[in-house]
């Protein structure tokens, strides 16, 4: 994906015919979460979120991690005990919430070791896939924390709750093919044809009718916290917007001429 670079520190940003590439750029500390990292992420999703154009948001990680979490580096425990509400509160909730809530989908493309924060970020996205390679771990127990940034929500649902418990009591290691099995990512790939499956991945959701894809992962999400008749009261109000887009128009018609759609992501 080659497009337009935003200048940062800590993240690379590109964006190309409306796909947005988020690369976590700390590869010699497995791209750990700092709070410079936070602050920058913060801005890329801003600029995605102002961007009426954006179709897909994937994220990914440079060099042989996704992310390894938060840096332990930037924690000093010397001093005594540290109010440890203040990162979440701050940072990894937030994150969370916008990944759920991003009006595209967005695509996490493990391509190495994901640990703690970064399996649950994962977690938040719409789908994952990952290099066979990759490995996945809690890590919260090894340091006597509690698994955050949403991973005990995204988790039992993902994985089922023996799972998740086992997951992240035993602080077990998973391979991405385990991972893929439990439910907890979408596919496993070669490594071979990581790159270009992600490629065609992106490729494919930026061509495709972005009002419809968010309504539906809107759907989906609130479906898990909702009764039946709620979820059938939202399907109808949004097939009632989503019949309002001009994709929905283009794909009738598409349909009928038996042509392949072009789909602009414009909403209604």
């Amino acid at each position: 994906m080659i497009g337009r670079p935003m200048s940062f520190s800590t993240i690379l940003l590109d964006v190309a015919g409306g796909a947005y590439r988020l690369t976590l750029n700390r590869p010699d500390r497995l791209n750990a979460f700092t709070a410079r990292m936070h602050e920058e992420v913060r801005e890329a999703l801003t600029r995605i979120e102002g961007d009426p154009a954006a179709r897909v948001l994937l994220i990914t990680g440079a060099g042989r991690g996704f992310c390894a979490g938060q840096d332990l580096a930037e924690r000093d425990v010397s001093a005594g005990p540290l109010d440890l509400s203040q990162g979440p509160e701050h940072d990894y909730n937030p994150l969370a919430r916008r990944l759920v809530a991003l009006p595209v989908p967005v695509v996490c493309a493990v391509n190495g070791v994901a640990a703690g924060a970064g399996v649950n970020i994962a977690a938040a996205c719409d789908i994952v896939i990952a290099r066979k390679s990759a490995k996945f771990a809690q890590a919260f127990s090894a340091i006597g924390l509690v698994p955050d940034t949403g991973g005990t929500w995204h988790l039992p649902r993902l994985m089922g709750q023996a799972r998740a418990l086992g997951f992240t009591l035993l602080n077990e290691t998973l391979s991405a093919e385990q991972a893929e099995a439990m439910g907890l990512i979408w596919r496993a790939i070669d490594d071979d044809a990581f790159e270009a499956e992600v490629e065609a991945i992106v490729a494919r959701l930026a061509a495709a009718p972005t009002f419809g894809l968010a309504s539906a992962k809107k759907a989906l999400r609130a479906a898990w916290t909702s009764t039946l008749d709620e979820a059938l009261d939202r399907e109808r109000d949004m097939q009632r917007d989503c019949g309002l887009s001009p994709d929905y128009k283009e794909g009738v018609t598409a349909f009928k001429d038996k042509r392949k759609p072009g789909f602009t992501g414009a909403r209604p």
